[in-house]
């Protein structure tokens, strides 16, 4: 498919700087779920697993190596041009996760055996809770289905925000203008669990 070409203005949420894509770049994407992407950001090449954001488009983190490289800072209009990857970089495995599934040869086998983009939706699933016992119980669940032989996660809606850091009930928390300014009303935000995160890279590199 031809490159999404767009131009958006990078916002932040806390220390946090973000980029959500306008609702006409985000509908040429093959899915309302998550998409990894690569492309150009202000002439510089890198690659982003873009986020639902709950409401039809998607988003996602902007590292300061890229904001660097790019010579950009939130608030800030950048131009874009990306296209879906046609094959999925590997998911972070969070150490929880990657501990039980070494834990459990079987489920261990089949979670090699199933597809990038199925690996990132478990850890999707496993990481939208705010709750550390509501994890515990999903990564068990997730270790129980993968024994039965079941490949694909299928207990959420992957058009919504799976980032409990970054969102409230699904939906992308509204992002600030000014990297750090909230308007006087605290954003939340903490470190990103399993996320692949934009970053930089030289034409060539894989």
């Amino acid at each position: 498919m031809p490159r999404i070409r767009f131009h958006a203005k990078l916002t932040a949420v806390d220390s946090q700087t973000i980029l959500r894509l306008p609702l006409a770049a985000s509908s040429k994407l093959p899915s309302r779920g998550m998409s990894v992407v690569e492309g150009t950001f202000n002439g510089h090449a890198f690659q982003a697993a873009l986020e639902p954001d709950g409401m039809g488009s998607h988003w996602f983190s902007v590292s300061n190596t890229m904001l660097t490289a790019a010579k950009a800072a939130a608030g800030d209009a950048v131009s874009v041009a990306l296209e879906p990857m046609t094959r999925w970089p590997e998911p972070k495995v969070p150490a929880d996760l990657a501990d039980a599934l070494a834990s459990d040869p079987q489920a261990g086998r089949l979670w090699m055996d199933i597809t990038p983009v199925a690996r990132w939706d478990w850890i999707r699933w496993i990481g939208s809770t705010r709750s550390r016992d509501t994890r515990t119980i999903r990564i068990e669940k997730t270790l129980s289905k993968l024994r039965s032989g079941k490949r694909a996660a299928c207990c959420f809606d992957r058009s919504r925000c799976t980032d409990p850091s970054m969102s409230r009930n699904g939906v992308l928390v509204e992002p600030t203008t000014a990297k750090g300014k909230s308007g006087g009303r605290r954003s939340r935000v903490v470190a990103s669990r399993g996320a692949l995160r934009a970053e930089t890279r030289r034409p060539g590199d894989r």
